[in-house]
């Protein structure tokens, strides 16, 4: 019974992957009234699997965004690579609990073969520790908490054991354009999102390292690399150089620029990133794995153990690394298995040409829509084009006209001050016709608002 309800599952997943390239990007408004059959009583006796995927396939489907095909650019939004979403289903299927070694030989050995790979990959200092969590909220809340630990163990503070009361301050240091995960994190860790120093920007969000403050004592400084906007870096090897001299640790906020790093033509944009102490980036991003999973790294992994640590009787541990010492969680699904085949499945060149190919594909966005007449507000560097209209309301006109037209989807945000469309092209579906076909589109929408 169970290998046909996977089978009937396997099958409607095939028929709704292959249908994307033609259908609208965003559900229609009587595919999502239709959502409101789901509102029903809990039944009282049990309902086959197979009716079960009928109502899901059938009501929910249509309902879905299609931002697993290669026409979404609303948000920093991968499709799912297919080793890893077949790694994925693999899994699932096994059911581990990659916690702990006795629990799950493979979780834990292809985690840390994964780990090793990327450590390597990304460019980070030999010997760096990781853990692998939800996504980049998470691995800034893990990051956050090792170098809260650090700080504080530096000033003579055990904060793992006796809490924040009555702990020496600790300092907080941002760009203008700090993402609103990171200040959700340290909001979770205690440290408040309204108590951090606030450090002047360029006018691609850079942090400008002349403007750093003087720092003493405890210290975070957090800088970006890949501004959710611009795709922007900070300028990482003087805000390091700086930071360390007065003793404060610093923290990468790389959601997704930190993927530069496996790209040689983007691969400078990282440069003094490695100088670092912990880093946070996503990996349901621009790696391509299914939701949800980002990935935490600390170069002094017993600074990121202290922080994450637990024991009880009852947990058998082996001489090995132990995954629940460097997560949040204890008890978690093995995100590392789909993160291995999707690094095996594309080798060192394959992972390259994915970042490269989407760079490129954001290039030409820019080059046509300024060719247009229409303003593109940022260098595009990265993955990230920001394209201006006109004035704010013509802007958002256009925007809420791409999104309706169906071909594509793209969000919006307002650039300091300057109300803009965002492009994220972070997709390995994405293909040079669908660009193209999507670029027409907004060409074409625009001009008719």
């Amino acid at each position: 019974m169970m290998s046909d309800v996977l089978r009937t599952a396997a099958e409607r997943a095939g028929r709704y992957l292959d249908s994307l390239h033609e259908r609208a990007v965003f559900p229609s408004e009587d595919a999502v009234a239709r959502l409101a059959q789901f509102d029903e009583p809990l039944p009282d006796a049990p309902t086959d699997p197979e009716t079960v995927l009928h109502l899901l396939d059938e009501i929910g489907s249509p309902a879905t965004v299609a931002s697993a095909g290669g026409r979404y650019f609303g948000f920093v939004t991968g499709g799912s690579l297919p080793a890893a979403l077949g790694a994925n289903w693999l899994a699932g299927a096994w059911d581990q609990n990659s916690g702990l070694q006795v629990m799950s030989p493979t979780a834990t050995k292809l985690e840390a073969v994964a780990l090793g790979w990327l450590v390597d990959l990304l460019g980070l200092p030999a010997g760096t520790g990781g853990g692998f969590v939800t996504g980049a909220t998470m691995a800034n809340l893990t990051g956050l908490a090792a170098a809260r630990h650090a700080v504080l163990q530096q000033a003579g503070w055990d904060v793992e054991a006796q809490g924040l009361f009555g702990a020496p301050p600790i300092a907080v240091i941002v760009g203008d354009e700090v993402h609103v995960s990171l200040l959700k994190a340290l909001s979770l860790l205690g440290l408040g999102r309204d108590r951090v120093i606030r450090v002047p920007v360029d006018h691609q969000g850079r942090m400008r390292a002349d403007a750093l403050p003087a720092i003493s004592g405890p210290t975070i400084v957090c800088i970006q690399a890949g501004n959710v906007n611009t795709g922007a870096f900070d300028p990482a090897a003087e805000i390091c150089a700086a930071a360390h001299e007065a003793g404060a640790w610093v923290h990468v906020d790389g959601a997704f620029g930190l993927w530069a790093a496996a790209a040689p033509g983007r691969a400078h944009l990282m440069a003094g990133f490695s100088h670092a102490d912990s880093w946070a980036t996503d990996a349901h991003k621009w790696l391509n794995v299914p939701y949800d999973c980002g990935l935490a790294f600390c170069r002094e992994p017993q600074h990121l153990r202290a922080a994450m640590s637990t024991s009880a009787a009852y947990l058998i541990e082996g001489d090995q690394r132990e995954p629940y010492h460097y997560t949040p969680e204890m008890s978690r699904r093995a995100r590392g298995i789909e993160i291995w085949a999707a690094l095996h499945s594309l080798g060192r060149s394959g992972l390259a040409d994915m970042i490269e190919r989407t760079c490129r594909y954001a290039a030409r966005f820019a080059d046509g829509l300024g060719a247009a007449g229409y303003s593109v507000l940022n260098d595009v560097v990265l993955n990230q084009v920001l394209v201006s209209f006109g004035d704010a309301e013509t802007t958002r006109r256009v925007m809420a006209a791409v999104q309706a037209d169906g071909t594509c989807w793209c969000g919006g945000t307002v650039w300091q001050g300057q109300a803009a469309m965002r492009i994220s092209v972070s997709s390995w579906t994405t293909t040079e016709a669908d660009v193209e076909r999507c670029l027409e589109a907004m060409l074409r929408v625009a001009a008719r608002v």
